[in-house]
């Protein structure tokens, strides 16, 4: 598997590894002690190669994590969708999950939003509401046009304090292609449109580019 570091992390893990490295001069007990947070700061930044699913119409997740309840909601406000009810499904991303975003469809960006927030475990419903995020509202190719369109939410959880989105407006996206990351804990939700045939359960393991969340119907 081809596994390389997203450049978010370059400057956590050299830091991690200089103070590493101080540890084991001053003592090396301490060096060894040290050395598991150390490598584990690598492990977090680490970015695997996916292979997404090419079949048309499908709804790819952008995050890896777990599954949470998947519940009926309106999107952020801030991206204009309207208060209607819709499915959204909540990815929680603990320490040891990658947390690279990646797109979940083929398609152009309609809006982007920025909310400060607070820092509530993000794998609580009110977190989708109160924290920190970064609202993506994207219309996917193809026929249907505003109907289809559906939201992207990164959230900052109770230790994730950085939010990295690195799409602008208008930019068109692939269905899984790398768009983001969140360090250290976080939670994305995808609001589908009404009537998407969803294809998961809650609870279940996820893999961002790879596990299909929903087809259009």
């Amino acid at each position: 598997m081809n596994i390389s570091i997203h450049r978010e992390g370059y400057s956590f893990i050299a830091l991690f590894v200089a103070v590493n490295l101080l540890a084991f001069l001053f003592a090396t007990w301490l060096g060894w002690l040290l050395l598991p947070i150390t490598l584990w700061c690598v492990a977090f930044f680490r970015d695997p190669e996916r292979k997404t699913p090419q079949e048309p119409g499908l709804i790819i997740c952008p995050a890896d994590g777990k599954l949470l309840p998947i519940v009926d909601a309106a999107p952020p406000a801030e991206l204009g969708m309207g208060e209607a009810l819709r499915p959204r499904l909540s990815i929680f991303m603990n320490v040891f999950d990658v947390h690279v975003n990646r797109n979940p469809v083929t398609g152009h960006v309609i809006a982007l939003s920025y909310r400060t927030g607070k820092f509530f475990n993000a794998s609580f419903d009110k977190a989708s509401i109160h924290n920190e995020r970064m609202s993506i509202r994207l219309r996917p190719d193809g026929e249907g046009g505003e109907t289809r369109d559906l939201a992207v939410v990164q959230i900052a959880g109770l230790v994730a304090r950085r939010i990295v989105c690195e799409l602008a407006q208008g930019e068109g996206v692939r269905r899984g292609e790398r768009f983001g990351i969140i360090r250290f804990g976080s939670r994305v939700d995808v609001y589908l449109p009404p009537g998407t045939e969803i294809l998961v359960q809650s609870g279940m393991r996820t893999r961002a580019g790879e596990t299909v969340l929903a087809r259009f119907s």
